[in-house]
């Protein structure tokens, strides 16, 4: 099996990350969340009115023990990178990236496929962004419960939260994007489609 060296994994997780913050500038400027952490960080960054990248960074630090439990120390030193990284870009999108307007259904439906093509890019070369994934694939191990059936239900929460502050059209139209972004993933990534790691 093709090793990736270190120089195309951090071209990986520069590449991936620069994607994924650049579908989650366009759901801020919508007005739309996404699932797991991110979208936790969403629904408290609209709350509260705090930074999106702060957020997402401390809300990701309880999950790299676990991490390094369940996927070794490699893959959490590359998780962490991303989530640095992608707290830092956030921000910075927010500010180099201007857009006057943004429809709903098209940030729904580009951003979800943006998001997804920077995922992509980061799980083919063993990275994450972190939270409910290690979360459920720990779950999965230790308890036998579905990694996907446990994703499922914190995303749900996560969107019923969101009920409490954004308006009923923007949460359908997160739940859109979480429906594009997961759609991308279960056709593009899947076993034996990829042998480098």
């Amino acid at each position: 099996m093709t090793q990736h060296t270190r120089t195309e994994d951090a071209l990986a997780i520069v590449t991936g990350v620069t994607l994924v913050s650049t579908g989650i500038a366009f759901l801020a400027k919508a007005g739309l969340l996404t699932g797991g952490i991110a979208g936790l960080s969403f629904v408290l960054h609209y709350t509260t009115g705090w930074s999106f990248g702060l957020l997402f960074f401390v809300l990701n630090l309880p999950f790299y023990w676990l991490g390094l439990r369940r996927m070794g120390w490699r893959f959490t030193l590359k998780t962490f990178a991303a989530v640095a990284l992608l707290s830092l870009m956030t921000e910075a999108q927010l500010r180099w990236l201007h857009l006057s307007d943004m429809a709903m259904p098209y940030a729904a439906l580009v951003g979800g496929l943006i998001m997804a093509m920077g995922f992509l890019v980061l799980f083919r070369h063993q990275s994450s962004l972190g939270g409910v994934g290690i979360l459920a694939l720990y779950l999965q191990e230790h308890r036998g419960w579905r990694a996907g059936k446990v994703q499922m239900a914190v995303d749900s929460a996560i969107v019923a939260t969101a009920l409490v502050t954004l308006a009923l059209d923007r949460v359908l139209w997160s739940v859109v994007c979480a429906v594009v972004l997961n759609l991308v993933l279960a056709m593009n990534h899947k076993p034996g489609r990829y042998v480098a790691t």
